[in-house]
């Protein structure tokens, strides 16, 4: 039992150390808080006894050690959690950037591991995986009681391993069932396009790793003459906080970014926008968000649209607004913690409440039914097939061109398509 007395007697030493630094003012106060804590921790030890003595199984002080502090950082929000040894590895191997698993961000919402979003030409989003997916069972353990962790760490694993998962889908009837083949997830972050019969460029952030800002200044630099950018966010999970603060540092050239505020002072910081950096205050700008749309992602929507310096497009963003810090404890584990909240601009926060676009608009198709009025050239007697087969190859080599955004892309994405024409009402407006 010297163990438990040690135990104690160390976490009470700690405290009392943290009593010296207090007013001598506040010295009654400190000796109630003093015995409350004496109560607290009796009251734990009493129970570490019980359960060392009665449970049905046979159980060592190590692993009631870890229970406790799995149910203890666990209960404290959804992204707080012990890490022991495996998933303290894991979090290391993904802050790395390569990895075998799926390909997707997670998240506990209402209770409930759910898909934040599938990152793009990853496994997951291949086989069809949304955001908003709840993931239901992982190779057929229940995920209820899960702690969000344990459900990455079960599904990360070799490359070309397979793992099968069923998730609950709104709008289906019944759970979906899917099997996934494992590979190395390193994607790529940013890409941009050319948008046909324009003069805008699009720009496509899969999440926020350390490449972010310089691939895009690269494309801005190539592309000198643009009159206006889509910045398309749709499903980017988020990522380097600094990435998300020096991309808003090319477009925006003073005040704060984005502020971190917690309970202790060093916890709380400004991020100020360096006027030396921005390099493109007046360029028009329009950015689409949606459902899976979180993190770093939801800071520069929510700033851009704070300044006024982009319309935003799409659907309510995730609302993870919140910083963790991540510690290791003992040998090769550790604590992630949440130690502060987001604030953009304005002071308002992101934490459960996400970005509300300034035109909402749900995916889909672009209505371009005609009237039954008008006229085509194909309808016309004497109709030049000639003329037609060269039209027709045209777009065939436009469909082909991976650096264009074509008319038949726009009209099969209306988020898309809303914010070009939001662009285009910013450029005439002179923004």
């Amino acid at each position: 039992m010297s163990v438990y007395l040690n135990l104690i007697g160390a976490i009470v030493k700690f405290n009392k150390k943290l009593f010296l630094c207090v007013a001598l003012g506040l010295s009654l106060f400190a000796k109630t808080d003093e015995e409350a804590e004496r109560q607290a921790f009796s009251k734990l030890i009493q129970t570490f006894r019980m359960i060392e003595a009665n449970y049905v199984d046979e159980i060592t002080i190590q692993q009631l050690v870890d229970k406790s502090l799995e149910g203890l950082l666990s209960n404290l929000d959804a992204h707080s959690a012990f890490l022991n040894e495996k998933n303290f590895k894991s979090l290391q191997e993904s802050t790395n950037g390569e990895f075998g698993g799926l390909g997707m961000t997670l998240s506990i919402k209402d209770n409930a591991i759910t898909v934040i979003a599938p990152i793009e030409g990853t496994p997951a989003d291949k086989i069809g995986i949304k955001s908003g997916d709840v993931i239901l069972k992982i190779e057929n353990e229940s995920t209820i009681g899960m702690n969000l962790d344990d459900a990455v760490s079960k599904m990360r694993g070799k490359p070309n391993t397979k793992i099968n998962i069923t998730i609950y889908r709104k709008g289906e009837k019944k759970p979906l069932d899917f099997t996934i083949t494992r590979d190395i997830i390193k994607v790529e972050s940013v890409y941009t396009k050319k948008i046909e019969n324009t003069d805008f460029l699009y720009i496509r952030i899969t999440s926020f790793d350390r490449n972010v800002v310089s691939k895009v200044k690269d494309a801005l630099a190539i592309n000198k003459d643009i009159k206006g950018i889509v910045i398309d966010l749709r499903n980017n999970p988020g990522g380097l906080l600094n990435q998300a603060t020096d991309l808003l540092n090319l477009f925006i050239d003073k005040g704060i970014l984005v502020s971190q505020k917690g309970r202790n002072e060093e916890s709380k910081e400004d991020t100020v926008a360096i006027k030396s950096f921005a390099t493109h205050t007046k360029l028009p700008i329009s950015i689409i968000v949606n459902g899976g749309s979180a993190s770093a992602s939801e800071i520069v929507s929510g700033a851009m649209q704070d300044r006024k310096r982009a319309i935003i497009v799409g659907e309510k963003t995730f609302g993870k607004g919140s910083v963790q810090m991540v510690r290791e404890i003992g040998n090769n584990e550790g604590v992630k913690l949440t130690i502060a909240k987001y604030y953009l601009p304005s002071g308002r926060t992101i934490q459960a409440v996400g970005v509300t676009p300034d035109i909402i608009v749900y995916p889909g198709k672009v209505n371009t039914e005609d009237n039954g009025f008008n006229i085509k050239e194909s309808d016309l007697k004497k109709h030049l097939e000639n003329e037609l087969e060269k039209i027709d190859d045209k777009k065939d080599d436009k469909k082909d061109d991976k650096n264009l955004i074509t008319e038949e892309n726009i009209n099969n994405d209306a988020q898309l398509k809303s914010a070009i024409d939001a662009l285009r009402i910013l450029v005439i407006k002179g923004n």
